[in-house]
């Protein structure tokens, strides 16, 4: 069993951070530089990815916050409408993250005339970074026991101050992440398929999410699942979908 460590907050010359935030700025950034670097590497336009990683940031917040505030806790924020956007409360959705990033993506590369043609070879380097950075940034989850799980035996079950032992989906998320970003290291030894990656990245992550939410105590269900799950399957399937057309087309050339 693991033993229970925490952190809210910690000081830096007299300023108070958020440790949660601490870790997930961290993973952004790491993430946009993994992008950063394999887009350089790859010959591509390195400037156009750090401007799309700046303005996804942006919509990955606002879909993050909005997925939660609709889904999660609709009925708290009806009663405090102005909290939902006080950017210091807690909650806030990866889903959600995804499908504002998402949106925002398609927003900024179908301006470009120069650059829409090549979309998916933009989301396969932009994703490239995305594993490690979510493996960083769900530290910041882990540390801040903000999704806890089940009662459980398991050997990576952390004892709360309860005395319980219990799932941390914190810690799980964390090494989904780094998992992903290792096969992604390993597969990288050849080189693939446009959409491999992007497609990859869809599969692993919806059909972790989907399993592991399973095991969360905290969350509000609607007919026995979390609003994740029912984003997490079609994510995983549509993943699927990209990489078998993909191949399929190369098939036919």
């Amino acid at each position: 069993m693991l033993p229970w460590v925490a952190s809210e907050s910690y000081q830096v010359l007299g300023l108070t951070l958020r440790t949660w935030g601490t870790f997930v700025a961290a993973g952004y950034a790491l993430g946009t530089f993994l992008a950063w670097r394999r887009a350089k590497k790859r010959g591509m336009d390195a400037d156009f990815v750090l401007d799309l990683a700046f303005w996804i940031f942006f919509g990955a917040f606002f879909g993050a916050r909005l997925f939660h505030v609709v889904l999660y806790e609709p009925s708290y924020y009806l009663a405090h409408p102005w909290e939902a956007i006080d950017p210091r409360r807690p909650g806030y959705a990866m889903f959600g993250g995804l499908i504002g990033a998402a949106a925002v993506f398609f927003w900024k590369i179908f301006r470009d005339v120069h650059h829409q043609k090549n979309w998916i070879a933009y989301a396969d380097t932009l994703v490239w970074g995305v594993p490690w950075g979510c493996g960083i940034g769900r530290i910041g989850c882990f540390l801040i026991h903000d999704h806890p799980g089940t009662l459980t035996h398991f050997v990576l079950g952390v004892r709360y101050p309860d005395g319980s032992v219990r799932h941390d989906l914190g810690l799980y998320l964390s090494f989904v992440g780094f998992l992903t970003g290792g096969l992604f290291l390993f597969w990288n030894r050849h080189e693939r398929r446009s959409g491999f990656w992007l497609g990859s990245f869809m599969i692993m992550e919806g059909i972790a999410r989907f399993v592991l939410d399973f095991l969360r105590v905290a969350d509000v269900r609607y007919f026995g699942l979390t609003p994740t799950q029912y984003f997490a399957l079609p994510l995983a399937v549509g993943g699927w979908m990209l990489v078998r057309k993909k191949r399929n087309i190369e098939k036919k050339v």
